[in-house]
This record gives structure tokens, C-alpha cells and sequence, in this order.
């Protein structure tokens, strides 16, 4: 493979950024090319800053160059001076690693993580030199693949992409290399293409379009059916059944310039039992898998010898009830070889899991703000969402972090919630108000920002049959917060444009049908659409006009159980009895509890695993799964998760 860096470099300095493109971070491998092996280049289509953080893509990265038939390079989308320079210059898109060609890679891999990349998604493979379209491809083009939580309502891109990945990718990247590595030693022949995606649709795991027909009866979607025997009627997402056999990343990546989330990231667990309904990544990432405490311990210590971070941020859905938090946080920040100076970040925390030992701890070295995520603004809202957060659980851990000298605190709602009122909305601002107060009472200067954003029903949760708010009422919703915090001191007001919500709401929520929608959006300039200088609801608004395709049909509408989703031949492990079930249970405002604590509910999550619940004691700590936060000190009961393949 040729390198482009002679030709880049001279255009670095007409940029905004330019180390966002020459790579050179500790941690970065020169993989050993050869013809036998295949070429994933695993792409991020968003800008470097935001895209190197991601923990995915750099442990697929590590795995794949493990092995002795593949290699791996990232790309990032270039900023719109330096994507104008590459198209005038007739460049493409290319690794930042050792900045050669895309169209050189087998494999051109991209991370959804959000739905208002998509158009950077076909912006990425044009750049590349791929055709858009899937099926103008021949085989001498590179497979376009795609993975991430987005792909759990894959239709909207299925014109663009070759296969989708279901699910933790651990263990699936190696089985597709396997596949085509094979093909690469038939010698890519004319009508292979369709051969290998067809090999592709039967590993486990692996979702290819181009293998399924869809059906409509006018505006209505009948099917997703599989053109061959072979090809599954539904997909289902892969599962690593033990993270402690996944240390990764090893050798997490330290860029020379800026990023999001600059600090060494270590996964504790994945999943999630607490039953959000509202939350598509507790749902889909089930059943809860903790990494062992001793091997996140190692890993805390050995990233932080190598990268030289002073902050540690201990990642999951809720950080709080990884069941050695307090004794790992304990032993990072009194670490004498770390000198007082490392700072640990829980970036989900649960109120009601949020203790006076964690707040003890974490302050040591520095206090950086903390956030909470309520919700929603009362408690009969809360049940509705099943985030059973009392009042008493919030303005218990606001005390608890304010008592130990915190002085900023970040609060995030979400507005446009079924079932949602004025009086719940305005909720929000009484509990801002209650925890500015709390602050004031232990220091000068005390803060709190909310952040509010409008509710998306997404695929695969209880409220995917709900319809989600117009534009114009959540805009209605903010304003009613602003003018309720207008002259709260203390308080700061922030939300998400209700216009980005509806954009968000079209590309998870609609059918195949959507493709040309989005393509449209694209090549009439429709790139990096989540960024605010950018966006351009009009954009969105004429394409789907365009295409005959009516907002409220594809997201403001109600959904009717029996009608089929677009994501129906599509497995996350759920029941879709389950998610109905708890739908009705969410408009009959019941709650449920945490499963670690109660017999099991049937979701379907855990089918094909052996499950075992492990508590310190007999009993959960006082007030169940649901107690105020004061109650899970040391040596109180602390749920813990065992799961292996039966």
C-alpha cells in the first residue's frame, strides 16, 4: 500500500486543526500489510476529537492487528476545509495511522453511535472512491460495514451498507475475517461480491440487506424476508458472555492534540438490569456482564503508568453499581505511586447508588463537577420511565457530594416523556431549585446546570411504539423550563434543539425507504448534521417531502401492536411480548425493580446463558434496589452478575 502523506502535508497548514490528521499517538501500530491479509479500516464519521476517545473502535483496532490474517487503521471525516482541499486535489480519504488510500482497505468498518452521522456515513464512502449505493459496487471495492447501537434499526442505511454487526463485536470481526480472508485467496472473481455477502448472512451476528426482501402494502410495511434458505428470518445480536476474557484496550491511544474525554477510560462492566424504559442502551446491551474488580484494578494501574493521565474515568450504563466501586476508586486515589494527584470520573451515576464513601473518595485528588441524570421531573414521571429515583434519593446525593466540597453539579432531563405534563415539566425546575439550595448551604458558589433534551422513542425499548413530541412542543416544553429558571440564582438552563430531536427521530425510527432521504440531505450539503453550525432541518424537511415520506407517519404517530416495525427482523435479545408488557405497565405508571433483586421478568435477555445472582448478604440494602444512596456503605449487600454460555 502507498502512503498519501507526501501529498497531504502541504495542505495541513491551510486547515483548522491539522493534528487531527497525522496520527503518531502512543499506542498507534504500523500493522505489516500483506496479500493474505485483510484490511479493515475502522472509520469514526465524525471529526478526530470526538471520534479517537471511542473505546469500540480502539478495541477492534487492537484485535484485529493481534491477529495474523488482518490488519487494522483508523480514519476519521475530515473537516469541510480539509474534505474541499482532498476533492480538488482529486485525494481520498485515508488513514491517519499511515495515511493510505481507503479504497486499498478490504474493508471500510464505521462506528453509529448517533443517528445524525448517517450523512457523514456516505460522505466518508464517496471520499473514499467507493460508490454510494451497494449495489453499484463490483468486487474490486472494499465491503462497507457498520456496527454501534445505531445498527439495531439498520433500514435507514441499508442501501448503503454491506452488512451490519449486531452486538459486541469482540468475537465477530474475527469470524468475518476468516470469511474473507477466503475470498481474497479465490481472487475477488466477478460475481464473488454477492457470493461472500450471501457467506456473510449466515454468520450469527451479521445483518446483510442486500440478502432480504422488503414489502410494503402501500404506506405500510408487510415484511423483511431473507432471499435464501440459508439467511436467517431474524438476526441476533452477539454477546460476549465474559468480559474478564477482554482486557481491551491494552495500549489505549494518547493523542498530541486535544480530544473529548481526554483521560484513560476503563470499561467495568456492560449492560444494564435497572430497566429504563426510556433507555435503548440499557435494553439492547442486557444481559449485565462485570469485569472482574482485580482486572480492573490492573488495568487502572497499568493505563495509568503508561499514558501518564492524571484522571481515570471508570465507564458503564451506571457506574455506581459496579459491585467493587468503592474499594477501586479507594485504592486509584490512594495509590502512593500516584502521588494524591489522580482524579477518578464516574461519568453514570445513579442517585440512589451514589454514596458517602464514593463522594469521600473520588474528592481526594480534585473535585471535578458531577452529574446525575434524574429524568424526569416528578415521580409519577418516573415511574411512567422506571427510573425509580425518589426526591429524597436526589437530594440525598446532592448532599453527600456538596458535604464532601463539590461546588458544580449537572443535572440531565429528558422532555417529551409519554404521558408527560406541564406540572412534570415544571417539575424540573422545582428540583433544580431544591438542589441549588443544598448547595448553598454548604459553600459560596454553588451551581447547577440543567441540561434538558427531547425524548426520542427508540427501537427496541418499551416506548417504540409511542409517538414522539412535535418540534414545536418541545420547543413549547423549553421555553415553559426558562421562563420558570429565568431568576433562579445558582441555576443555569441548557437544552438541545428540539429541531436536531426531530432529525434524530426520522433516522431511528423509519424503514429502507428512508435511503433516499438521507442521500438527498447528503449531496445537497448535508454533512456533520450534529454539529449546530450545520444542521439544516430544511434539508431533512425537503427530502422527506421529496421522497413522499410524511413526518408525522415515520415519527409523531402512535404505533399499534400488531403492526410490523422496521426493526422486527432485527434480535436484541428481547421479547417483544416483554417490551409490550412493560409498555402497558409504563402507562399504568407501575414500576420495576431492579432484576438483580427480584425473580426474573422473562425479557429474554438471558436465554442461552446460565445466570447467577451473588449478593454479600441474604437481603439488598434497605429501601431494595431503590434506597436513598445513604444505605450501600462498605460491607453492605452488593449485587454482583456471573454470567457463562450453558
Amino acid at each position: 500500500m502507498s502512503s498519501l502523506w507526501p501529498q497531504l502535508e502541504p495542505l495541513l497548514a491551510k486547515v483548522q486543526k491539522p493534528a487531527r490528521y497525522i496520527g503518531c499517538e502512543d499506542g498507534a501500530q504500523v500493522p505489516d500489510f500483506a496479500p493474505g491479509k485483510v484490511a479493515w479500516l475502522l472509520t469514526y464519521p465524525d471529526t478526530y476529537e470526538i471520534g479517537l476517545p471511542n473505546q469500540g473502535l480502539q478495541i477492534l483496532y487492537e484485535i484485529l492487528n493481534e491477529r495474523d490474517d488482518a490488519v487494522a487503521e483508523r480514519a476519521y471525516a475530515p473537516w469541510t476545509d480539509l474534505e474541499a482541499l482532498l476533492r480538488a486535489r482529486g485525494l481520498p480519504l485515508f488513514s491517519v495511522d499511515n495515511h493510505r488510500p481507503a479504497d486499498e482497505f478490504d474493508v471500510l468498518a464505521f462506528n453509529l453511535s448517533a443517528e445524525l452521522i448517517y450523512t457523514n456515513v456516505l460522505n466518508c464512502i464517496d471520499l473514499a472512491g467507493v460508490p454510494v449505493r451497494a449495489a453499484e459496487r463490483g468486487p474490486e471495492h472494499p465491503l462497507i460495514a457498520a456496527g454501534g447501537h445505531c445498527t439495531y434499526n439498520p433500514e435507514p442505511l441499508a442501501d448503503f451498507v454491506d452488512l451490519f454487526v449486531l452486538g459486541d463485536g469482540e468475537e465477530v470481526v474475527s469470524e468475518i475475517t476468516e470469511v474473507l480472508r477466503e475470498w481474497k485467496a479465490g481472487g475477488r472473481t466477478p460475481g464473488s461480491r454477492e457470493r461472500v455477502l450471501r457467506h456473510l448472512a449466515t454468520v450469527p451476528g451479521v445483518y446483510v440487506p442486500s440478502m432480504y426482501e422488503v414489502t410494503y402494502d402501500g404506506d405500510r410495511l408487510v415484511a423483511v424476508s431473507p432471499r435464501y434458505p440459508e439467511v436467517p428470518e431474524r438476526v441476533e445480536k452477539r454477546t460476549i458472555a465474559d468480559l474478564g476474557e477482554w482486557p481491551y484496550p491494552k495500549r489505549q491511544l494518547v493523542p498530541l492534540t486535544e480530544v473529548v474525554h481526554d483521560r484513560l477510560n476503563v470499561e467495568v462492566f456492560r449492560g444494564c438490569t435497572r430497566g429504563c424504559r426510556f433507555c435503548q442502551a440499557g435494553m439492547i446491551t442486557r444481559p449485565v456482564r462485570e469485569r472482574p474488580e482485580d482486572q480492573v484494578r490492573r488495568m487502572v494501574d497499568e493505563g495509568l503508568r503508561r499514558t501518564g493521565y492524571d484522571e481515570v474515568a471508570l465507564t458503564s450504563l451506571s457506574t455506581a453499581d459496579f459491585s467493587g466501586i468503592e474499594r477501586v476508586v479507594a485504592d486509584t486515589v490512594n495509590d502512593p505511586g500516584n502521588c494524591g494527584q489522580v482524579s477518578v470520573s464516574l461519568p453514570s451515576l445513579r442517585v440512589d447508588a451514589f454514596t458517602v464513601g464514593i463522594a469521600a473518595e473520588i474528592q481526594r485528588a480534585r473535585r471535578t463537577g458531577l452529574t446525575f441524570a434524574p429524568e424526569a421531573g416528578t415521580w409519577r414521571l418516573r415511574q411512567v420511565i422506571n427510573k425509580l429515583i425518589r426526591e429524597e434519593d436526589l437530594y440525598g446525593a446532592v448532599e453527600s457530594a456538596y458535604s464532601q466540597g463539590w461546588r458544580r453539579m449537572k443535572l440531565y432531563f429528558m422532555t417529551g416523556l409519554p404521558t408527560e405534563t406541564d406540572e412534570d415539566t415544571l417539575g424540573i425546575a422545582e428540583l433544580a431549585r431544591n438542589c441549588a439550595r443544598i448547595g448553598s448551604e454548604h459553600t459560596r458558589g454553588a451551581s447547577v446546570t440543567v441540561s434538558v433534551g427531547g425524548f426520542v422513542p427508540k427501537p427496541f425499548t418499551p416506548f417504540q411504539w409511542f409517538g414522539q413530541n412535535t418540534a414545536q412542543e418541545l420547543q413549547r416544553k423549553m421555553w415553559l423550563l426558562r421562563d420558570a429558571l429565568r431568576r433562579e440564582r445558582g441555576v443555569q438552563f441548557k437544552w438541545h434543539d428540539p429541531k436536531a430531536t426531530l432529525v434524530e427521530g426520522i433516522a431511528s425510527r423509519g424503514d429502507r425507504r428512508l435511503g433516499p432521504v438521507i442521500e438527498q440531505v447528503w449531496r445537497n450539503g448535508g454533512v456533520f448534521q450534529e454539529w449546530s453550525e450545520h444542521f439544516d432541518l430544511g434539508l431533512w424537511e425537503d427530502a422527506m417531502a421529496a421522497a413522499g415520506l410524511d413526518i408525522d407517519q415515520v415519527v409523531y404517530r402512535h404505533r399499534h401492536r400488531d403492526e410490523v416495525l422496521p426493526w422486527d427482523h432485527i434480535s436484541a435479545g428481547l421479547h417483544k411480548d416483554f417490551l409490550w408488557q412493560d409498555w402497558r405497565d409504563a402507562l399504568d405508571e407501575v414500576g420495576l425493580e431492579d432484576c438483580r433483586w427480584t425473580p426474573c421478568y422473562d425479557c429474554g435477555a438471558c436465554t442461552g446463558y446460565s445466570i447467577e445472582h451473588v449478593v454479600a448478604s441474604a437481603t439488598p440494602p434497605a429501601g431494595g434496589s431503590q434506597g436513598t444512596g445513604q444505605d450501600l456503605g462498605a460491607g453492605a449487600a452488593v449485587p454482583v452478575r456471573l454470567l457463562s454460555k450453558s
